[in-house]
C-alpha cells in the first residue's frame, strides 16, 4: 500500500486530480466545483433539498410574523397556513397504513418465493372462519347428524361433546377407514374411554378424571386442526339419570367403576341416614 510506503519514508500516492468536465457547484462549500458523477448526486440532491426547505421555512416565518402583527393591531385575518416544512406525526391512521403495506409486501414475497400468499401455511389462524362465525353453522338433531356419513356425496361430520366438525379431508374417516365409526354420531365417551365400539355415545356420566382429560384433549385437537372445522352443534335429548351408565369395555376398569359406583351409592345413603337421625332424636 502506497500510504505505508509514505510512512516509511518512501514515495506517497499521487495527488487526486478531478479532471471531469461535467461539474456543478458544491452546495456545501462556496466557490467550489465538484464532479456531477453518479456517486455524488444523492449528496448534491439532499443539500439542494435542505436549502429549499430552509427557504420555505424562512418565508413561512415571515408570513407568520405579518399575521401576528395584524392580530396585535386588531385586524381580522384568516387562519395561518401550516408550515410546509413541519414534520407531521404518524398517528394511528399512518400506523395502520404502514402495517397494511408491510402485510401486503409479506404476502407478495410469499407469492414470489413459494407461489402462495400465505407462504404455503395451512394454519387455522390464517383462515377467516377462525375469527368470524360462519353463517352456515347449524343445529343438528342426532338423526340429521347421522346422514353426514360420506354417502351420496355428503360430507363427513362427527360430533364430540356436542360440537360438530367437518372431517371430510381425513382419510381415516372415509368409508372403510379406521375411524369411520366416529362419523355421524357424538361418541364423546369413546374419545375418553377408548371403547370405540361400545361407547359411541355422548353420555359422560361416571368417567374418571383421566378419561375426561382425554376427552378435553380430543376436543381441542378437532377445534385447532388445520383441515377440520366446526359446522355447528348437535342437540341431544336429556339423559335419564336413572338409566344405567355404559359399562367399560375393559373388564378390570368395568369392575373398578362398579365398585366406585357402589361406594358412592352407600356414601349417599349414609348421608341421608345421618340427615334424618336428628329428627328421630327430637321425637
Amino acid at each position: 500500500m502506497s500510504w505505508i510506503s509514505e510512512l516509511s519514508g518512501g514515495q506517497g500516492p499521487p495527488k487526486f486530480v478531478d479532471d471531469s468536465t461535467d461539474k456543478v457547484r458544491d452546495p456545501s462549500i462556496p466557490g467550489r466545483m465538484v464532479s456531477n458523477k453518479t456517486a455524488n448526486r444523492p449528496f448534491l440532491a439532499y443539500k439542494e433539498y435542505r436549502e429549499k426547505q430552509e427557504a420555505l421555512h424562512a418565508a413561512w416565518l415571515e408570513k407568520k410574523k405579518i399575521h401576528d402583527e395584524k392580530i396585535a393591531k386588531g385586524e381580522k385575518v384568516g387562519p395561518l397556513e401550516p408550515d410546509p416544512t413541519a414534520v407531521e406525526e404518524v398517528g394511528i391512521l399512518g400506523l395502520l397504513k404502514f402495517i397494511l403495506i408491510v402485510l401486503v409486501c409479506i404476502a407478495l414475497a410469499g407469492k414470489f418465493f413459494t407461489g402462495s400468499f400465505m407462504w404455503e401455511s395451512n394454519s387455522k389462524w390464517l383462515r377467516l372462519d377462525t375469527y368470524i362465525a360462519s353463517p352456515h353453522h347449524r343445529l343438528f338433531s342426532e338423526k340429521f347428524l347421522s346422514e353426514f356419513n360420506g354417502k351420496d356425496g355428503k360430507p363427513l361430520y362427527l360430533a364430540i361433546d356436542g360440537e360438530v366438525f367437518d372431517v371430510s379431508k381425513g382419510a381415516a374417516y372415509q368409508p372403510g377407514g379406521s375411524y369411520h365409526h366416529f362419523v355421524g354420531v357424538d361418541a364423546a365417551r369413546a374419545f375418553g374411554t377408548g371403547c370405540f365400539q361400545t361407547h359411541r355415545t355422548h353420555d359422560t356420566r361416571g368417567m374418571s378424571e383421566k378419561e375426561l382429560a382425554s376427552l378435553a384433549h380430543w376436543k381441542k385437537f378437532y377445534a385447532e386442526h388445520k383441515d377440520y372445522f366446526k359446522v355447528g352443534r348437535v342437540n341431544h335429548p336429556p339423559i335419564d339419570p336413572a338409566s344405567p351408565i355404559p359399562e367399560h369395555c375393559d373388564p378390570k376398569k368395568a369392575k373398578a367403576a362398579k365398585e366406585a359406583e357402589e361406594k358412592k351409592r352407600k356414601a349417599e345413603e349414609k348421608e341421608k341416614g345421618a340427615a334424618k337421625k336428628p329428627e328421630h332424636e327430637e321425637l
